[in-house]
């Protein structure tokens, strides 16, 4: 009922305006490029390092022949490395691979005790790399080992099953484990083929199959339950609908079909994948890694560890997609603006369109000069992009190996440890907060002539001082023309605004375009601005949305119009001390 004064008197009413902020949603970078294993052209999230490494794999062997065999690990296990290692929280990692390989699932049956199959399973990954190396299944010795298991693939085992209640458990193993070293990767108890069921096996480990549609850039997904498991989908049953009869007991042309308990050697392990999983010469390489990445090899694009530029195309165009794919830095370590020029473009308009995430790509290969950056680096023009230089030697992660690697595999750690340590608008340079801890040594040592020469030419030295390490001592972005927005913790800064103050906008989409949906904005946006501003972002702000900008006319449009004014904070990049020697008696100046 509406409170109304009718006669005199005094009316108490409540404005609530203790409403709590929401806060903005969190997300992180996103990282295209080659890895061991993993979910191919899929986008996936991973929270940690050993997430990754679970998910991605680690080393691998490559090389012309057998003798010349050597371990490498992709730019792209560094790049995430570095990342977590300096606070980064979520990744989305875009697995590329040989655009000229056939890359298959691997797959395995279950058998019942009628030696049918009970159900199938197929890997959520695809590549050779599942198979145990094709042929070589077959279990050795008493201790239940596999021939060629590794950590990269994976076999099952059925733990324990009743044809009494038609249920059975499912353990996925590592595929380096054996039997009296059990290395259990998901457990699935209580499982059934009774598709009436709860616990019906599809329902709870999930039968989607994922697949990029390249005509229409976008996941296409068959099948009916989500995938719960992180390493296989079923691929088909022998259903047993209705497994019991009215009496409670189970139907006797349904029991044969409860799987066997144990792990066989024809039937625990996976096979029928297809794929070299590890370019080679044999299938398009010779692959060339770190410093040795260049054009020449692959007849088109390059050769960035054994790839070409256009094997990226297809997960730069589906990351193209804001509203499936969330992000704040983009990151493609191996592809170099000299060798895969029309990746780098893409990457950079695509960045540009979704306005809601900083592209760092590297400009020149490997022994480059000075001259050559620069060069590069003044073809771009554009405030949602922003490039480093020298390359940096560092330890691999994983091999333990000194390798060269561009400068963007390690900036995706230093925006991330300014996000944990600081604000996003907050420059991630200098000794504070740009130094590269993991770094051994950078290519060239600059001088400060190199780094104003660098400068000047927009792109960001790595300086290396004593005492002090390597250190990224710059942070423009790629803008030609001055203005805020040429440096790369205000471009940060409005990324960070944008994408709240747009998930703030985006629930009053079809809601009444009245004073009271207004002020509902305004009173979630000027906190939040408020907020930024006391936490050294912003100088000043003023948010407008009445009927001074939303006029009868742009209401009659169906439009709903705010006006948003904001002084960024600047950092301070040049300091200038006077150091005045005054004569003895000399008073000082107030």
């Amino acid at each position: 009922m509406a409170e109304t004064l009718v006669s005199p008197g005094v009316l108490a009413r409540e404005n609530d305006q203790s409403f709590i902020t929401q806060q903005p949603v969190q997300v992180g970078a996103a990282i295209v490029g080659p890895t061991v294993k993993g979910p191919v052209e899929i986008p996936t999230v991973v929270t940690s390092y050993s997430d990754y490494q679970n998910r991605f794999g680690t080393t691998f062997t490559s090389g012309s022949d057998a003798n010349d065999e050597q371990v490498y690990t992709y730019l792209t296990s560094i790049s995430a490395y570095n990342y977590f290692q300096n606070g980064g929280d979520t990744l989305l990692v875009s697995r590329v691979v040989s655009g000229s390989t056939s890359w298959g699932y691997a797959t395995a049956s279950v058998v019942g005790t009628d030696s049918t199959a009970s159900f199938t399973l197929q890997t959520l990954d695809k590549g050779a790399i599942w198979n145990n190396s094709g042929s070589q299944i077959e279990i050795t010795g008493g201790s239940g080992s596999l021939v060629s298991g590794s950590a990269d693939n994976i076999r099952w085992e059925i733990a324990t099953a009743s044809t009494a209640s038609g249920t059975f458990s499912l353990l996925i193993r590592r595929g380096d484990d054996n039997s009296n070293n059990k290395i259990v990767l998901e457990t699935w108890n209580n499982l059934s083929l009774d598709p009436f069921q709860p616990n019906y096996i599809s329902r709870v480990l999930g039968d989607q199959t994922l697949q990029y549609n390249a005509t229409e850039n976008y996941i296409e997904i068959s099948g009916s339950f989500p995938n719960a498991s992180r390493y296989v989908r079923v691929s088909s049953v022998n259903n047993t609908p209705n497994y019991f009869d009215n009496a409670g007991v189970a139907k006797t042309q349904y029991t044969d079909y409860i799987p066997v308990v144990g792990s066989g050697s024809a039937a625990g392990t996976f096979k029928s994948g297809t794929g070299i999983n590890i370019p080679s010469t044999t299938n398009y390489g010779p692959a060339k890694y770190y410093e040795n990445i260049s054009g020449t090899d692959i007849t088109t694009g390059g050769n960035t560890q054994g790839l070409k530029g256009s094997d990226y195309d297809n997960m730069l165009d589906l990351l193209s997609n804001q509203d499936d794919y969330r992000f704040n830095v983009l990151l493609t370590p191996g592809l170099i603006d000299t060798l895969q020029t029309s990746q780098i473009t893409t990457a950079i308009n695509n960045t540009q369109n979704r306005g809601d995430s900083i592209y760092v790509f590297d400009t020149v290969a490997f022994g480059s000069t000075i001259n050559a950056t620069i060069t590069q680096a003044a073809a771009r023009d554009t405030s949602y992009a922003a490039t480093y230089w020298p390359w940096l030697r560092t330890i691999d992660p994983d091999s333990g190996n000194f390798v060269w690697a561009p400068a963007s595999t390690m900036i995706g750690g230093v925006y991330a440890f300014t996000d944990a340590s600081s604000e996003p608008w907050f420059a991630p340079a200098g000794i504070n907060r740009g130094g590269l801890d993991t770094v051994i040594t950078a290519e060239r040592k600059l001088s400060q002539g190199n780094r104003d020469t660098l400068y000047q030419g927009n792109v960001n030295p790595i300086a290396t001082f004593p005492g002090q390490g390597v250190v990224v001592y710059g942070q423009k972005t790629l803008q030609k023309q001055a203005s805020a927005l040429d440096r790369v913790n205000v471009r940060r800064l409005l990324i960070s605004l944008k994408s709240y103050i747009s998930q703030v906008a985006q629930n009053l989409v079809f809601e009444q375009n009245t004073a009271a949906t207004r002020n509902a904005f305004l009173s979630q946006v000027n906190p939040y601005l408020e907020s930024v501003q006391q936490r050294q972002g912003l100088y000043a702000y003023r948010v407008v949305m009445d009927d001074s900008n939303n006029t009868p006319d742009v209401i009659d449009r169906n439009q709903m119009v705010g006006a948003i004014y904001l002084q960024p904070t600047k950092t301070a990049e040049f300091i200038i001390l006077d150091f005045n020697v005054l004569p003895t008696g000399a008073t000082f100046p107030g």
